[in-house]
């Protein structure tokens, strides 16, 4: 079912990676439906979805743009492997791709183009492989062991791993660290890990879904973590969303959710320069 909800919300995301646009009137433009979406499923919905158009802080760039188009749909009693396989048919069908695409477990894919496993490697022999590959080293702002592991594999992932994924076909990247379970359910593996894939292809990002967290606490939990994450860094610390936390708490349905960003999708799909080639009037001219 085709769905739409709220572009201003009286919460915001709290995800130190993510900022929002905040109005005068206290609200908050939307970097994602997910929220309210999944109110809808707590509700009973069944399957949703919707393009819905989205807001992020972000600094306009080739890839990036700060309003933006998003396709995200979630999918109850559904696991995220299966979800991977109907985002591989839907892209195939719009004809991004011809081939059914490639599958590799974050794991396996730091192993393959970093050379180290990035559950088992040191800070030190993660900050030695960043250091030969980039230029300049910057340090982690956080003094965890935990936000420091995360920033040393964030920065070979994105200057590393994500460049060579996709570069033939799509490929997807999944099972992620469990510290980067973002809105994921945790799988107690040995190490656990967050059921959560990502889907390349040109060496870019073109989707993020997961196998998704319907426990309230849990929730609430990692949303004053990640407040706390803000202060630390000195961002603004914007509100959570309690609305979200009771409709987990009133019960979600297990289920699996991806979010798809369509302008980029288009700039890869037809061999665009900048992502701007996809719209009228990108925020330069806004």
């Amino acid at each position: 079912m085709e769905v739409e909800t709220p572009v201003l919300s009286s919460s915001a995301t709290v995800d130190p990676n993510i900022d929002s646009f905040d109005t005068r009137s206290g609200y908050w433009l939307q970097t994602s439906p997910e929220f309210a979406m999944k109110r809808l499923l707590a509700a009973g919905s069944g399957a949703i979805y919707q393009i819905a158009r989205v807001f992020r802080r972000e600094e306009s760039g080739r890839l990036h743009n700060p309003e933006f188009s998003l396709l995200e749909w979630y999918r109850p009693d559904w696991d995220y492997r299966r979800l991977m396989d109907e985002v591989n048919d839907l892209l195939i069908h719009a004809g991004a791709a011809h081939v059914s695409f490639g599958a590799i477990t974050y794991q396996d894919a730091f192993l393959q183009h970093a050379g180290l496993d990035p559950f088992a490697a040191s800070l030190e022999n993660l900050r030695n492989a960043c250091l030969q590959a980039m230029n300049s080293l910057p340090e982690p702002i956080e003094n965890s062991v935990e936000a420091q592991r995360n920033f040393w594999l964030d920065l070979l992932m994105s200057n590393v791993v994500t460049p060579r994924l996709g570069i033939a076909a799509p490929e997807f990247l999944y099972d992620f660290p469990a510290s980067q379970a973002a809105l994921a359910r945790v799988r107690q593996d040995q190490p656990p890990v967050a059921e959560r894939f990502e889907l390349f292809w040109k060496g870019h990002e073109l989707a993020n879904g997961f196998g998704e967290l319907v426990d309230a606490s849990e929730q609430r939990q990692r949303f004053q973590f990640d407040q706390q994450r803000r202060r630390e860094r000195g961002q603004h610390v914007p509100p959570y969303d309690e609305n979200l936390i009771d409709a987990l708490a009133a019960g979600m349905p297990a289920c699996a959710g991806v979010a798809i960003g369509l302008d980029r999708l288009l700039m890869l799909m037809l061999d665009l320069p900048h992502i701007g080639d996809t719209l009228a009037f990108d925020f330069e001219r806004a």
